[in-house]
């Protein structure tokens, strides 16, 4: 009889133990597989549209690389009218001058890339290896080029980009700067990763 009362006990301990441990093991996988369910916080960030007060660059001045969007440098550039000027005098010299390649949404294929003239928004990565290059905005020689007219150059590798993200000839990168998806909220406000309805 005893035998019998132990063994019982013994196998209701058993039944017990393995059932909390058993419950215990569901409860530590679901929490990590329920939580894959919504993005963490960095990852909505990661992909969230970022807005960029603009009200402090000058003529001639920019913004940026500021942190960004997706991870990705962006620079806000504000153009005089001599840069903007200056764009259609370097088409010869460049190898996308129409920007024929989608390296930009479609209210940015014009000659300044841009929704406003003044107003250059870019992804401040060189589509070679993806180095950040160096803003040059002033119209002024530079070692690299006698005419320089303004624009970047990527010190890793030689790749040289004009005032509205276009890629010389003969630079190891074959693509112009990216423009991101972005709008204007207001006059001084820019919102970077949307499209937005603002022309």
């Amino acid at each position: 009889m005893s035998e019998d009362g132990t063994d019982s006990g013994r196998r209701r301990f058993l039944l017990g133990s393995t059932s909390v441990v058993g419950v215990a093991g569901v409860v530590g996988a679901a929490v990590p597989f329920v939580g894959s369910w919504s993005p963490s916080a960095k990852a909505r960030a990661a992909g969230a549209p970022v807005r960029v007060d603009i009200s402090s660059i000058e003529e001639g001045g920019i913004l940026g690389p500021i942190p960004a969007w997706r991870g990705r440098p962006i620079f806000v550039v504000r153009r005089t009218q001599a840069a903007l000027a200056a764009l259609p005098e370097l088409d010869d010299r460049l190898q996308d001058p129409d920007s024929v390649q989608p390296e930009q949404p479609a209210y940015a294929v014009n000659a300044h890339r841009s929704r406003q003239p003044e107003i250059l928004v870019l992804v401040g990565l060189c589509p070679h290896l993806f180095c950040s290059p160096t803003p040059h905005v002033a119209l002024q020689a530079q070692p690299f080029d006698a005419d320089w007219k303004g624009g970047f150059f990527c010190p890793c590798h030689g790749s040289r980009f004009d005032l509205a993200g276009r890629v010389y000839s003969g630079s190891p990168a074959s693509r112009n700067m990216q423009v991101p998806p972005y709008y204007y909220e207001s006059d001084t406000v820019l919102v970077i990763g949307e499209d937005g309805v603002s022309a």
